[in-house]
């Protein structure tokens, strides 16, 4: 290398930028960056997603890690577990009222508010771009890109129904637009690994 700095080096140094300038605000908090994280996660993923080990990937993490996220934000009252009805292996992490209401302090919120005040154009290209950005990133370190349902190719939508191919089943109205582990972008981002592991923590 001859030391130039690329373009591509600078968007991708801005982006480490934004990440860290958002996570300013959690000097003010009892929550860690990561505590954080998984918090944004539990609200953000659809139902079959709110894992440990869903949690695990989409942080990068190691499952030990995740779960003692988990288990603090358990302690704090933020999280709620509960047993699959047909499986009691497989859990499901949920945010309790009091984790809803911490939510509204979330640090990232400044972030939020700073890309809707961008032109129209601008905002929706970002959102076309960092999508397949995320995908790029995770073929590249081979690892799992979530998504949501309007960016992925096992979802379809006619009139007032929803529906998944990747779980053969109509899709709930409160699903859209979640983070999901069984994602798979048409534009060829990686697919979600299926069949993850039975949780037992």
């Amino acid at each position: 290398m001859d030391g130039k700095i690329t373009s591509t080096d600078e968007i991708a140094e801005l982006i480490v930028y934004l990440g860290r300038a958002a996570r300013g605000g959690d000097t003010g908090s009892d929550l860690t960056a990561a505590q954080w994280t998984a918090l944004r996660f539990f609200a953000r993923a659809n139902h079959v997603s709110r894992t440990p080990s869903a949690f695990a990937s989409f942080h990068a993490t190691t499952r030990g890690t995740a779960s003692q996220t988990i288990k603090f934000l358990m302690l704090k009252g933020y999280l709620a577990r509960h047993e699959a009805a047909d499986d009691r292996r497989s859990v499901r992490f949920d945010l309790t009222d009091s984790g809803q209401e911490v939510m509204r302090d979330d640090p990232l919120r400044a972030l939020s508010e700073a890309i809707d005040r961008l032109e129209g154009g601008l905002r929706a290209a970002l959102r076309q771009a960092l999508p397949s950005l995320a995908g790029e990133l995770a073929n590249i370190r081979d690892t799992v890109a979530f998504g949501t349902c309007g960016d992925c190719r096992h979802f379809s939508s006619g009139g007032t129904t929803s529906y998944c191919a990747y779980v053969a089943a109509e899709l709930a109205p409160a699903d859209l637009g979640r983070l999901c582990i069984n994602f798979a972008a048409s534009g060829g981002m990686k697919l979600a690994l299926p069949g993850l592991p039975k949780e037992i923590s």
